[in-house]
């Protein structure tokens, strides 16, 4: 089996606004490897977010191949798609996305509700956000939570089913520079400790200094390093 946990053929994606046609990427072509901690740069309107959107399958290519984790996602219908972020995918935004009236441990368990877990989910829900240095404050909801604590709850429900890779779109853009350090370095010791592989959309160059590998995107296909 190959060690590539996302492989990107020739993506091309075609948004059609009335009469014009918008190329947000132009036959891109990229992989990530298990186990990597990678970062995804460009400037704006280059097709990051249109990548994203497809490595996330939150969305599917007009043409190309995309695998992860060893299925064929380019070609999922939406419900096919829904069931394969919620294995496979681990989604940590910039704005935290976390239900307000919810305490951190129902927060943590939303993904195995989805994925109709029942067992072991309180358990489950606990131990992650003990792996995220929040064990003491498991019934505290999002408002009685610091930023960078709320960032913390998030992580824990990006990995509670374990997913193949977890997908960080500017994990400290609404941080303080204290706490936007300690989510990398919290994120950075998941990737050491458990092999947990790590895609990072940023537009922060000391948040893709910290990644073993940039992959900087411009008019929709991926930039020759040199």
């Amino acid at each position: 089996m190959s060690d590539s946990v996302i492989i990107a053929k020739d993506l091309r994606k075609i948004y059609k606004m009335g009469d014009v046609e918008v190329h947000a990427l132009r036959g891109l072509s990229t992989e990530v490897f298990r186990g990597e901690v990678v970062s995804i740069m460009g400037p704006s309107g280059s097709g990051k977010s249109t990548l994203m959107n497809i490595i996330g399958a939150l969305d599917i290519p007009t043409s190309g191949e995309y695998t992860l984790d060893g299925e064929r996602v380019s070609e999922l219908r939406d419900d096919q798609l829904a069931a394969v972020r919620n294995r496979k995918i681990g989604f940590v935004f910039q704005s935290f996305n976390l239900l307000s009236r919810a305490t951190a441990l129902a927060n943590v368990e939303l993904p195995m509700r989805y994925a109709g877990v029942t067992k072991e989910r309180k358990a489950r829900a606990k131990a992650a956000l003990e792996a995220v240095g929040l064990g003491d404050r498991l019934h505290h909801r999002p408002t009685e939570l610091s930023g960078g604590q709320q960032q913390r709850v998030a992580i824990a429900r990006a990995l509670v089913n374990d997913p193949a890779i977890l997908l960080a779109d500017e994990p400290t853009g609404n941080l303080d520079t204290k706490s936007g350090v300690e989510i990398m370095q919290l994120l950075l010791n998941l990737n050491k400790d458990r092999g947990t592989t790590l895609v990072i959309v940023t537009h922060d160059p000391e948040v893709a200094a910290q990644t073993q590998r940039v992959i900087r995107i411009r008019d929709g296909v991926v930039e020759e390093q040199p």
